[in-house]
């Protein structure tokens, strides 16, 4: 009881931080969205990270009602305005050391919410490899990948605050169709040891990614 109140309490406080983020992003970055219809069901949400725009554009784009429950490294917790959010609406792992615990505390809140975000690169980085956490979660929950593309428009991230005039990309979310892990590992070899055939189904999946 105590812990389905407080998911309940996080739908609301997600919805209403949701709406308050919809006008100025929409404004800002002229948000657009394709592909809606393809959330549904539910899934695990999967996109490109580059900057820590991502986790505000796709909370807007897929709205209110559909609370994603992100992936974060546990390092945000320290930061002071992204900290109190992590704790709120995201599972805070080590990324550098990622174990069974916690593997174990991401799949139990993973059970409970409809959409699990996960960003394959885990940082933002550019030229980092995708993990395969992803697929890893959509395997064990038995729920299908929604690939994500946040397609910019100008330059993204957006130029620093103390560069004036601020400019802000164009930003389109496409919502690619759903995909399964057996859809996904169609014409891989069985005898492929598993942690390669993660490593090359993250692979596919970021190909996915980039197409929607």
């Amino acid at each position: 009881m105590r812990v389905w109140l407080a998911d309940r309490i996080r739908d609301v406080a997600y919805g209403l931080l949701v709406a308050l983020f919809w006008p100025v992003v929409v404004v800002v970055f002229r948000l657009s969205v394709r592909g809606g219809h393809h959330l549904r069901g539910g899934g695990v949400l999967v996109a490109p990270h580059r900057s820590y725009w991502d986790t505000v554009l796709l909370g807007v784009a897929c709205g209110p009602f559909r609370r994603i429950t992100f992936l974060a490294r546990h390092g945000l917790l320290r930061n002071p305005v992204l900290g109190p959010l992590v704790r709120l609406f995201a599972v805070p792992i080590d990324r550098e050391a990622f174990g069974i615990a916690d593997f174990r505390r991401a799949l139990a809140a993973a059970e409970r919410a409809r959409f699990l975000g996960i960003f394959p690169e885990g940082t933002t980085r550019p030229g980092a490899q995708p993990k395969p956490g992803a697929v890893r979660f959509a395997e064990r929950l038995d729920r299908p990948l929604i690939p994500v593309n946040i397609v910019a428009r100008g330059p993204y991230p957006p130029q620093r605050f103390l560069r004036i005039p601020v400019r802000f990309p164009r930003i389109e979310v496409r919502i690619g169709p759903p995909v399964t892990v057996a859809e996904l590992n169609r014409g891989f070899p069985p005898s492929v040891p598993r942690s390669e055939r993660h490593r090359v189904l993250a692979e596919r999946l970021m190909d996915l990614i980039h197409a929607a």
